[in-house]
């Protein structure tokens, strides 16, 4: 029985240390690559064309869309093209007023980013293509070296680049300081240490940027909830990684309230879920077949849970076989393993707030981590009213008094 017992305990044990080994690869990585000098931009240009995809942003487009045009980078060879997507307001023209290309995309049965994105890459591409596509969210603002750390990139023979993608508004609240950090884990110490291992950083959704000639190869036919997710694990089936720029920044609006984030976060997780079952294990066999570690890559960063349910299930595991060894003398193998889980995991979030510039502010709201936890994983249990998997959710944004 406490063979068994223990046994048990071990099995449930290995994939969270494994889960927590891997993290803990990628946070070292990271922190010993994070000061490496970028590599310095051609003479010769990129064409760049900036794609805003839009719906209903008539309140921030304008800001948007001046701070794009305002890049360090020759005025002559990028332009900024807003996708006003099945709109209702005045995002077109008040993007046109501020200095912006429009286009303007009326299809209600087939709404959605990926919709809108897949339109303006074949418009803008049939006549003139730049030599390279931006996608950059409507709430974003951009560090001005963006183009060139992605003419950096691209010179270098890269065909997919995605930029460091942070929150704008840090301190509007605890949760979004705590947002903070937690994008800086799973975006910038992943980034950084995917890089360093030379495998795909995969699509964050904003930021992104791809060659004219890789959406030729590879078209953009992603429309799900997390069709960066989605285009970024075929571009990985092409033979294509994603290179992390880790010294341009992409800044989106995180909402501080609580019923917005949790509107914000089921729909992500929803997103990922889906991931997970039609893509993740398919990607894991095909990675172990292949003996692919570009695809092997990939897959973890699909099947890796939330960090919310790695950290509940390292925790709540160290507990359970605590318990059993002192009361059955059972599960010493699974203690060493939670411990090792539990270990690994706090060290990966403070990689991700060391790289978060959130400083003592920063670390002062990782008392809250617990309760972020649990709200966090209470959302898999609380499931809001179905949308349809293409339709447009759109946010409200901090400081709006409509929605």
């Amino acid at each position: 029985m406490t063979l068994a017992l223990s046994l048990v305990l071990a099995a449930l044990a290995a994939p969270v240390a494994f889960v927590g080994g891997y993290l803990l690869l990628l946070s070292a990585l990271a922190l010993a690559t994070a000061k490496k000098p970028p590599p310095a931009p051609p003479a010769a240009p990129f064409r760049f064309d900036v794609l805003v995809p839009s719906h209903n942003e008539e309140l921030g487009i304008a800001e948007t869309v001046a701070n794009l045009l305002a890049v360090d980078y020759p005025k002559d060879a990028f332009r900024v093209v807003v996708i006003a997507d099945n709109c209702t307001d005045t995002t077109a023209e008040k993007a046109r007023a501020a200095g912006a290309t429009v286009l303007e995309r009326h299809q209600p049965d087939k709404r959605g980013k990926g919709y809108g994105l897949a339109y303006a890459f074949e418009t803008l591409g049939a006549a003139n293509p730049p030599d390279a596509f931006v996608v950059v969210d409507a709430d974003t603002v951009v560090s001005k070296n963006l183009l060139q750390a992605f003419a950096a990139r691209l010179a270098a023979g890269a065909v997919a680049v995605q930029a460091h993608y942070g929150v704008r508004n840090p301190n509007a609240s605890w949760r979004t300081r705590l947002m903070t950090i937690a994008l800086s884990a799973f975006h910038r110490v992943r980034g950084l240490g995917r890089e360093a291992l030379g495998v795909s950083c995969g699509l964050r959704g904003n930021g992104m940027c791809f060659k004219a000639s890789l959406l030729r190869e590879v078209p953009h036919d992603a429309f799900s909830l997390v069709e960066d997710l989605e285009f970024g694990l075929r571009l990985g089936r092409a033979g294509h990684r994603v290179v992390y720029a880790n010294e341009a920044d992409v800044l989106g609006e995180m909402v501080s309230g609580e019923a917005a984030s949790r509107s914000q976060r089921h729909r992500w997780e929803h997103g990922r879920a889906v991931m997970v079952k039609t893509h993740g294990w398919p990607l894991l066999a095909q990675a172990l077949t292949q003996r692919s570690g570009l695809l092997l890559d990939l897959a973890l960063d699909v099947l890796v849970p939330p960090l919310s349910r790695v950290v509940a299930a390292a925790v709540l595991g160290l507990g359970v076989s605590l318990a059993a060894l002192a009361w059955l003398g059972a599960g010493a193998a699974a203690v060493s393993l939670f411990a090792f889980a539990t270990v690994a995991v706090g060290a990966y979030v403070l990689a991700g707030w060391a790289l978060s510039g959130t400083g003592l502010k920063g670390l002062l709201d990782l008392a809250f981590a617990p309760a972020y936890v649990l709200w966090k994983v209470t959302l898999v249990l609380r499931r809001p009213a179905a949308k349809k998997k293409d339709e447009w959710v759109r946010t409200t944004r901090e400081g709006e008094t409509r929605p």
